[in-house]
């Protein structure tokens, strides 16, 4: 799997939120929160693995992001994926007080997707 780049990580670490597609539709996505740890980038579903968004992650395994107008292919993982502390921490940081609704919602932290670009 290829990593993100430096630049990229300061990017998804600097924007506020990504919007998200799963698979090859030409549906307009969907705008959520991520967050850098580790090298990675990660987004959860609040409403947790039921969500529509996070069923078609599942699905599909692929789709694209757009940050700051910038598009990218990604692989979109959910399985196997622990919600760590670092993910955790990650959020906090980022969003404060909103994030607390991802960390105490354990649908939320089950539906963390590991996102990586398809390059």
């Amino acid at each position: 799997m290829t990593a993100w780049t430096r630049e990229e990580l300061a990017l998804f670490s600097e924007a506020y939120a990504l919007v998200l597609t799963a698979g090859d539709s030409g549906d307009l996505g969907v705008e959520v929160g991520m967050v850098t740890a580790d090298g990675q980038l990660y987004v959860r579903a609040y409403s947790g693995v039921r969500s529509r968004w996070y069923q078609a992650a599942q699905q599909h395994g692929h789709g694209r992001i757009r940050v700051d107008g910038v598009t990218h292919e990604v692989l979109l993982r959910t399985e196997g994926i622990e919600p760590s502390a670092d993910i955790d921490d990650a959020f906090r940081a980022k969003y404060g007080q909103v994030a607390s609704f991802l960390l105490g919602n354990a649908d939320a932290r089950a539906a963390t997707i590991r996102i990586a670009p398809s390059r």
